[in-house]
């Protein structure tokens, strides 16, 4: 009787099945990486505000990543003896003012550069462009001796002023403008339509998306805003929320940095760009270039 024999059709079968069944399954390579990225991202987050409810002594237990018994108190404490109901309104209205100053003067400059013709346009372009390679700490020190000298010293105005001019924002519209076909501008042309009539009726409603991403993008920034408030106020009722934040770290409770409250203080430093972030993060991916689903 002779013995069944294996075709290698079968013995490639049986490979095929075993090099499945050990293989990962491709939603898994792709997900299982992302998954482990965004933990990693959002991990500080979590741990800050965990360490804003504990107190000094749970804090500097280590492995203690438990919610602490302070939370409530913390928080009571950064906007009552902390001025925080202070500095986030302020922030408030700093950022809101970059904003509506930055994007209406990029709109404007964006209309010129792309519906205008005059002498040496491109070159003017290129010197606002040029404007990005000059970082801050470059021109702190002129910046703060032309602000001081207008008496916007310990304002509002000299806070929120030299930042209402964006380059970044310019450079964003202009792109989006030069996108859009001509074939809108002579329809324009034709029917009388002026220039800030086109602009308000036409380009605004036709850019919201990328309008929202530049309103977004320049909150946060704004937002972020650091160096240029603790050099230019003096006033600690007119400070901002970033500033408050420090004033926080040069406390200390029996010798310790109380990081419970300096947490509780980040975190609601975080709370209202994260919302934003989270609500418009859309128009942010649009602006960037960027598919999303």
């Amino acid at each position: 009787m002779s013995k069944p024999t294996i075709t290698r059709d079968s013995e490639r079968a049986d490979r095929t099945t075993v090099r499945d069944r050990l293989s990962i399954p491709s939603w898994a390579s792709v997900h299982v990486p992302l998954v482990v990225l965004v933990a990693l991202s959002l991990s500080p987050v979590v741990l800050a505000v965990l360490m804003s409810t504990q107190s000094t002594v749970e804090i500097y237990q280590v492995f203690n990543l438990a919610p602490g018994t302070e939370g409530a108190s913390n928080y009571l404490t950064v906007l009552t003896e902390y001025d925080f109901l202070t500095y986030i309104p302020n922030t408030v209205v700093m950022a809101t003012i970059i904003v509506v100053g930055e994007v209406t003067f990029s709109l404007l400059a964006a209309l010129a550069l792309v519906y205008y013709d005059f002498p040496y346009k491109n070159v003017v372009f290129v010197v606002i462009l040029l404007t990005l390679m000059l970082p801050f700490p470059v021109r702190i020190v002129p910046l703060y001796s032309l602000v001081t000298d207008l008496g916007w010293g310990n304002s509002m105005l000299g806070l929120s002023g030299p930042y209402v001019a964006s380059a970044t924002s310019v450079f964003l519209l202009r792109q989006h403008f030069r996108a859009i076909p001509d074939s809108i501008l002579e329809t324009a042309k034709l029917d009388g339509v002026g220039p800030l009539t086109f602009l308000v009726h036409v380009l605004i409603p036709m850019s919201k998306g990328i309008l929202s991403g530049v309103v977004v993008i320049n909150f946060i920034s704004a937002w972020n805003k650091y160096l240029w408030p603790l050099i230019i106020v003096s006033d600690r009722q007119k400070q901002v929320v970033q500033v408050g934040i420090s004033y926080i770290q040069g406390t200390a409770d029996a010798g310790l940095t109380q990081w419970g409250i300096i947490m509780a203080g980040s975190v609601l430093a975080l709370l209202p760009p994260l919302v934003i972030l989270v609500v418009f993060h859309r128009p942010i991916v649009r602006t960037l270039g960027i598919q999303a689903n």
